[in-house]
């Protein structure tokens, strides 16, 4: 493990099918790590299935462990607020919906979410999934105001603005400056983007960073290490821009405990303080 476990925030991909939320922070707690990014599963942490009581025991054992759910992710792959149909975009936005609820409830300051994907053969022109896109955010922006977390928006390789420079400017044409960014170095890789420059990009928005390791032929979440992302270039570009923010460790695989920990001791030896000092 990092020698400060604070410095990283852990995210539970690789627990979803594994682990219900509390025996998650259990878990994840009796190895010293304090700051989490929940995903949002069914078993593992779904709206749906916890009632008042679930929700209430939920919060007082995060407030009684001293520990802190930075943000809640929403696998993209289900749903899709940008769809040509009208049906997926409203149980899309259902399901936000109640992922901000439950964000409020729980105190968590942030909910991650995707724009949106188009049809890989026959896409719908841009404008119209930018109409789609920021309608749902005419729904979900609000709400989160109301109940007291935020929304910020990842780079998706998948989806119709996949990069720095698109996300940027659909989100400056919308206009709305509590709209941030999530930047993921994997997904900017991937998608052949320069995370150094995206970073630069991003910066007005930026509220956390993702960091796992890729190659550029398949798409990958591994352990730090393992892949071509320039992490040791990162730090001095957060640095430069005054991000601060403890980064999020989003490693997806079948050996979650030691990978995650092996990814902490990597990016330390790579200079990283967590926290964007180089």
């Amino acid at each position: 493990m990092s020698s400060n476990p604070q410095l990283f925030t852990i995210n539970t991909y690789s627990y979803i099918l594994r682990f219900g939320a509390l025996e998650c922070l259990d878990h994840l707690a009796r190895q010293g790590w304090t700051r989490f990014e929940f995903m949002l599963f069914p078993g593992h942490l779904w709206p749906a299935e916890l009632d008042a009581g679930s929700r209430c025991k939920l919060r007082d054992d995060i407030i009684a462990r001293e520990l802190r759910l930075q943000t809640f992710n929403m696998p993209n792959i289900d749903i899709n607020i940008a769809a040509a149909t009208r049906g997926m975009r409203d149980y899309s936005l259902s399901i936000l919906s109640e992922a901000i609820v439950l964000a409020g409830e729980l105190g968590v300051p942030n909910v991650l979410i995707g724009p949106g994907k188009a049809n890989p053969l026959f896409p719908l022109p841009d404008d119209r999934m930018t109409e789609y896109f920021f309608a749902a955010l005419d729904k979900l922006v609000p709400l989160a105001r109301r109940c007291g977390t935020s929304l910020s928006i990842e780079n998706l390789p998948f989806a119709f603005l996949p990069d720095a420079e698109s996300l940027m400017r659909a989100l400056d044409q919308y206009g709305d400056e509590e709209v941030g960014v999530v930047y993921d170095v994997a997904n900017a890789v991937f998608h052949g983007e320069d995370p150094l420059e995206g970073l630069k990009r991003v910066q007005k928005r930026l509220r956390f960073v993702h960091l796992s390791d890729t190659n550029r032929t398949v798409y990958r979440h591994d352990p730090v290490g393992s892949g071509v992302v320039p992490f040791a270039g990162i730090p001095p570009v957060l640095g430069e821009i005054g991000h601060r923010e403890a980064p999020v460790l989003e490693i997806i695989t079948t050996n979650p405990d030691a990978d995650i920990a092996d990814s902490a001791r990597n990016l330390a030896a790579m200079g990283w303080s967590g926290t964007g000092d180089a």
